[in-house]
């Protein structure tokens, strides 16, 4: 890219800013517009890629000070979050599964289960990141299944759709579980903060199982298309396991013990009540130390992707100045005007507003937000509160078009394999079907149960 067209691509994004403040002034506080302003601003620079992705996510830093949105503090605080150390675990794991080759056994295992066809191997990872999803966490899982994904070919379309895969199918079956994410886990406590009845793990796996089904097999369908021609292919010989891959393997299996040990089960089981950023964290730092010693910081530090944890950083930044400036919560309050329409069309809006903000907020975040909100929305409206609270929590899970949408997008793009692009045009296909096969369950299946 020469110099002139970066000019050209930054500019773009100073004039959309500029039209967004214009836009929003006349509806919301002048700190709230100049919020909106600064997302359309760096939004644009992470689509049209004008500037390094790592510089973009680090301009919140400079542009939320400058207009007035947050102070330095509050924004820089952000890059420091728990999930970013949780990302640096998980990564450290992954470089030394691909350093020992151990990722090239595991793929050759789980190709043995599947159809060889490119197909079939697409399905095969959606289906394996989504079921682990349900369980770990799908930074965990998506962390995890990258590096054999990015084994299987060299052909940079093919690792593309395989990475996007991964990552959608774990923000997929994240929701199949009340323990798959945290929007789930919110959703559960505030239910329990309210008085209301809890849903049972049993009858919520139930709901939204033919939801999580279809999106399955339309993102396996759509990331697909177009790759009859290709082939990926594979040696089904397994080698016997070298010193080092059985010293990663152990750690694996000793994390994912943990993990599922760590992972409460309510009512039943309470977990251990461990971090989890600690857990991924201290299982990533073990691999430098005996008797392990698979990790050498000189020589693996170039591998750690640390535009991704600037990308977080600014994902939580973001989501702490919807907070903080009153946005989420002014946006939610127009909600009530929404709320005498038909049932279906309620549903739609909410899913809408609440997949598409999400896409520039954390949905930990936003969810925290939403969901009392809509709690009161309901009461003063007698709508269903269950039913619009568990939309509302499911739609957080949804979203694919931005890589600071989920933590699953984030490290999809550290593969270096998928561009901003890329990943909203598919995203903004899958958002829209996911919006309306939510809708479409919760108006005709969930309404009966819930």
């Amino acid at each position: 890219m020469t110099m002139q067209e970066q000019t050209k691509k930054i500019l773009m994004a100073a004039i959309l800013a500029i039209i967004a403040l214009a836009a929003m002034l006349p509806f919301f506080t002048v700190q709230q517009s100049m919020l909106v302003s600064a997302i359309v601003f760096m939004v644009t620079l992470w689509t049209n890629e004008g500037l390094p992705l790592a510089v973009v996510s680090l301009l919140p830093i400079i542009v939320f000070p400058a207009t007035g949105v947050l102070s330095t503090k509050e924004t820089a605080v952000n890059y420091a979050n728990p999930i970013i150390y949780l990302f640096l675990g998980g990564f450290l794991i992954a470089i030394a599964v691909e350093k020992t080759g151990l990722h090239k056994i595991i793929a050759n295992k789980m190709l043995g289960l599947f159809p060889s066809s490119v197909r079939g191997i697409i399905f095969a990872l959606i289906i394996t990141s989504g079921l682990l999803s349900s369980v770990l966490s799908n930074t965990t899982t998506t962390l995890l299944l990258l590096p054999i994904a990015l084994f299987l070919t060299d052909e940079v379309k093919l690792k593309m759709r395989l990475a996007l895969g991964i990552a959608y199918g774990a923000s997929i079956g994240g929701i199949l579980t009340p323990i798959g994410t945290p929007p789930n886990l919110i959703l559960m406590g505030i239910m329990e903060e309210l008085g209301m009845p809890a849903i049972p793990f049993a009858q919520w796996m139930y709901l939204v199982a033919p939801l999580v089904a279809v999106m399955f097999l339309v993102v396996g369908y759509v990331l697909s298309l177009g790759l009859d021609d290709h082939k990926i292919e594979t040696d089904l010989h397994v080698p016997a396991l070298n010193s080092d891959q059985k010293k990663v393997l152990a750690v694996i299996f000793g994390l994912i013990a943990l993990l599922l040990l760590n992972a409460p089960i309510k009512p039943y089981y309470n977990g251990l009540g461990l971090s989890e950023p600690g857990i991924l964290l201290s299982a990533g730092l073990l691999l430098f130390a005996p008797p392990f010693s698979i990790l050498n910081w000189m020589d693996d530090k170039e591998n750690i992707p640390y535009r991704i944890m600037f990308l977080f950083g600014a994902g939580f930044a973001i989501a702490k100045a919807f907070t903080e400036t009153g946005m989420a919560s002014e946006i939610a309050s127009h909600l009530i005007a929404f709320s005498g329409m038909p049932l279906i069309v309620f549903l739609f809006i909410i899913a809408t507003m609440v997949t598409f903000t999400t896409e520039i907020t954390s949905n930990t975040a936003l969810i925290s937000i939403m969901l009392p909100i809509l709690y009161k929305v309901a009461e003063q409206t007698g709508l269903d509160t269950t039913l619009i609270m568990m939309v509302a929590t499911v739609c957080a899970s949804y979203a694919f078009m931005l890589p600071i949408a989920t933590p699953p997008n984030a490290i999809a793009m550290s593969s270096g394999v998928i561009s901003i692009k890329t990943m909203a045009t598919y995203g903004f296909i899958f958002n829209i079907v996911g919006i309306i096969l939510i809708v479409t369950v919760a108006k005709f299946f969930w309404v009966s149960i819930i």
